[in-house]
């Protein structure tokens, strides 16, 4: 028969193995120690580097610098800027913290609590830079969309579990 330029198309096959692992299948695999004990997670990872999260840090210490050069003169331009860069940091090493802490402990309750309150502040922060330069109409909605970002981190946090 002539192909007339059409080609054939291969039926996909079903695959006898998912492509991804589900998440209570994939266990993680236990390191052993030189005395055949299992590694803990900071033992573990005390040989790797978060090379991300450094690249993250360090490109946002960057642009700040260059934005607090920017605005060098204007002390409330640069009060904001300090803020915000705090702010971040704080959270970023908080977020770590919390992500290592064993579940159900109190030092994970209150880095939830340190979690929320940073990221509370960094959205009145930014609320308050938009709605600086925006009409008194939108600047209403821009309060009121950070309002309710609180609100509702905070119902999510604290109030409604799994």
């Amino acid at each position: 028969m002539p192909n007339n330029g059409v080609r054939a198309v291969a039926t996909p096959v079903a695959r006898e193995e998912p492509l991804l692992r589900r998440e209570d299948d994939a266990a993680p695999p236990k390191a052993a120690g030189g005395d055949g004990q299992p590694l803990d997670a900071g033992a573990r990872d005390a040989g790797s580097f978060p090379w991300l999260p450094a690249a993250g840090i360090m490109y946002l210490t960057l642009s700040s610098a260059m934005v607090l050069h920017r605005c060098w003169p204007d002390p409330g331009d640069v009060a904001f800027v300090v803020s915000a860069y705090v702010d971040l940091v704080l959270l970023f090493c908080c977020l770590r913290r919390y992500e290592r802490a064993e579940p159900g402990s109190s030092l994970r309750e209150r880095l939830k609590l340190a979690v929320w309150l940073l990221t509370s502040a960094l959205t009145l922060l930014f609320s308050y830079k938009v709605a600086a330069v925006m009409p008194a109409a939108v600047a209403a909605i821009v309060w009121l969309m950070g309002l309710t970002t609180i609100c509702g981190g905070f119902l999510a946090f604290f109030c409604f579990q799994k």
